[in-house]
């Protein structure tokens, strides 16, 4: 399931929680709202209130750190490639074709990732390395250096192709999410008992309703930014791949 379908079933379970404390309420007895029972379910939910923070923020900086990782780990490769094509043209029109068939790698390199990053966790994929990636690396290897000047542009150029494929790599074990769904099951598990208790003991009225709505939908959102940022590549905030495949603008016949 996407995450707008997992929040919306988060907002459910949550909210319908809250309807389970007012429909059970009617049922307790005298004996069951004494205030002494409540001092117990307030501490109670207020253990469990604690646990379901440390949590949700455990996996929001999960979510954070994942996003913020493949972003960079988009930008170096884009910038390896800018450097690679740099370190060709210095090396004359010798290196022409190779430039050419850089060019013409990008698009089903960048296909590739982000077709990658969209299979779900768990699922066993086997990575492969493109016949794009096979024919450049093969051409760049190929080039006969006239003088030292190219033969450090050569070297160079091939430690920035190196560096390109293991950011490659990177993305590629990588792929899928990093949060354990039973982490999700827990927290929305503690959370519904908090919506329960708050409507146990208290008289349902609009204004405790509405405020109920309010806060299961906060939490819903909650989930639905930890469950985008855990997959950068896909959804409303996904990584853009116009950077990458336009890092290089057409070469001039």
């Amino acid at each position: 399931m996407n995450a707008l379908l997992i929040s919306l079933l988060v907002f459910a379970v949550l909210f319908g929680g809250a309807l389970v404390g007012v429909f059970v309420r009617p049922l307790l007895s005298e004996s069951h709202l004494h205030a002494d029972s409540k001092d117990v379910v307030k501490l109670a939910t207020g253990l469990i209130g604690t646990l379901a923070a440390l949590v949700l923020g455990l996996l929001i900086a999960s979510a954070k750190s994942t996003f913020d990782q493949k972003t960079n780990q988009v930008r170096q490769l884009t910038t390896s490639i800018i450097v690679l094509d740099d370190l060709l043209t210095q090396y004359g029109p010798e290196a022409a074709g190779v430039r050419n068939l850089l060019r013409q790698s990008i698009q089903p390199l960048a296909n590739r990732i982000w077709r990658e990053q969209e299979i779900p966790t768990g699922k066993p994929v086997h990575f492969q390395s493109t016949t794009e990636a096979w024919t450049f690396e093969n051409e760049l290897e190929r080039l006969s250096p006239k003088d030292d000047v190219q033969r450090s542009l050569q070297s160079r150029a091939i430690q920035a192709f190196t560096d390109g494929a293991q950011i490659r790599l990177q993305l590629f074990a990588q792929t899928g999410g990093s949060i354990p769904t039973p982490f999700l099951i827990i927290l929305v598990f503690w959370l519904g008992a908090i919506f329960v208790s708050f409507t146990l003991f208290a008289r349902a009225n609009l204004v405790v309703m509405a405020s109920l709505l309010v806060c299961a939908l906060s939490f819903a959102c909650a989930i639905f930014l930890i469950l985008e940022l855990d997959n950068p590549f896909t959804g409303l905030m996904g990584i853009s791949s116009a950077t990458l495949r336009s890092a290089l603008s057409p070469l001039n016949p």
